[in-house]
């Protein structure tokens, strides 16, 4: 009678160095005998992006996001475009950026930042957005809509990244806008913060004469004194990790995954998937928040995770096309019914309302919630019936 079970599987404190494949296959075993259950075929495997990275030793500190600042921004001031409002995400970058400039000039969107974390009271907001004024410098800003906390953190951000930036020796300029070119009257070096549209950022900003343009993923994209990198993300998905060092989002994950898969079809003879999850995709009902933080919810996932799900609506086969059925017969015309569906189902209104997503956005979702992002100690997720449907 069990549907979908994801279940969150604890492991070990990963170090620098350790094997995570041995780590990962261990621990589903271990957690198989003491929960008493078993893999099946087509059972998915997820592993959270953050141990992938820690066993890689994918770290950089921020001496060395300086240098690479400092290298692709040889003059003194440096304009930031659109950053994300967050301690753990923003606050170590920007802590890089500014030991390598004399004056950081950050450019806010606003009411919220790129994954929804709200600059100002949403009633502010409403109130005053038809003032006929699209951009702002802080004083003004400030004054049309003044500058409350966090609603989930506490933290004043504009406070907190001027303290930042100022800690570190520079001077710090804020301006609000929902238009990137904004930043160009006062800026020729230009960093693009945000993260999902980084490319149109950049190649807006780009176009203007003048100006160097480069996005996070550009930062860190190479080894800069032996450093950790990510060439495809650069600083894109990273963490802070102490008050000098931060852990980028995992590189070269394809071979870990195919890797677990390999070893369990060897050991067990049966094919399970794999996937490597970083932040699901979801948006809070109350704060607007949109989950994502990272550049994308997989980095890396077996053959068999591709694609989107091709599912019938329960509800509308029970309430349209066998409303006049109950009980058995109901039962089987919806199973007969699921095993004869076509192969696409887009535009098909007995599949509205399914929501087919890419298989690999909805699992990261589902690992993200069961894991947690504190102190549950489960940082593995095995999923179980996932592809299994009514008529099975």
């Amino acid at each position: 009678m069990a549907g979908v079970i994801s279940r969150g599987v604890q492991g070990p404190i990963i170090r620098e160095g350790d094997d995570i494949v041995d780590i990962v296959v261990k621990s589903v075993y271990a957690s198989e005998a003491e929960d008493n259950y078993s893999l099946k075929n087509r059972d998915i495997i997820a592993v959270t992006e953050s141990v992938v990275a820690r066993a890689q030793g994918n770290y950089v500190t921020v001496d060395q996001v300086a240098k690479d600042i400092a290298a692709k921004f040889p003059a003194k001031k440096l304009g930031l475009v659109f950053p994300i409002l967050s301690r753990n995400r923003f606050s170590m970058c920007l802590k890089g950026m500014a030991r390598a400039m004399d004056e950081v000039v950050i450019l806010f969107s606003y009411p919220n930042d790129e994954v929804g974390n709200p600059l100002m009271e949403r009633s502010a907001y409403v109130k005053n957005r038809y003032s006929g004024v699209y951009d702002f410098e802080e004083a003004a800003f400030i004054d049309t809509f003044g500058s409350p906390v966090h609603p989930f953190t506490g933290v004043n951000y504009l406070d907190f990244y001027r303290q930042v930036i100022e800690a570190e020796g520079a001077k710090a300029t804020f301006l609000f806008s929902n238009d990137c070119r904004y930043i160009a009257q006062f800026c020729d070096q230009i960093l693009c913060c945000d993260i999902h549209t980084r490319n149109e950022t950049r190649d807006t900003l780009a176009a203007m004469p003048g100006k160097t343009v480069y996005t996070l993923a550009d930062v860190m994209a190479a080894p800069v004194d032996g450093s950790g990198y990510h060439d495809q993300y650069g600083l894109l998905g990273s963490n802070k990790a102490t008050e000098e060092k931060l852990k980028l989002f995992p590189r070269s994950c394809q071979p870990v995954v195919d890797a677990i898969q390999a070893r369990i079809q060897k050991e067990r003879g049966i094919q399970v998937e794999v996937m490597v999850y970083g932040d699901g995709a979801f948006k809070d009902p109350i704060g607007g928040i949109w989950e994502l933080a990272d550049p994308v919810v997989s980095p890396a996932y077996t053959a068999g995770l591709a694609g989107k799900p091709n599912e019938l609506k329960l509800k509308f086969l029970a309430d349209n096309d066998f409303a006049d059925l109950s009980g058995d017969e109901l039962k089987a015309a919806i199973q007969k019914e699921i095993k004869s569906k076509h192969h696409d189902l887009v535009g098909n209104m007995s599949s509205e309302g399914t929501t087919p997503r890419q298989y690999t956005d909805l699992l990261g979702s589902l690992c993200d919630l069961t894991s947690g992002s504190g102190d549950k100690g489960t940082p593995f997720i095995v999923i179980q019936n996932y592809f299994t449907n009514y008529a099975e």
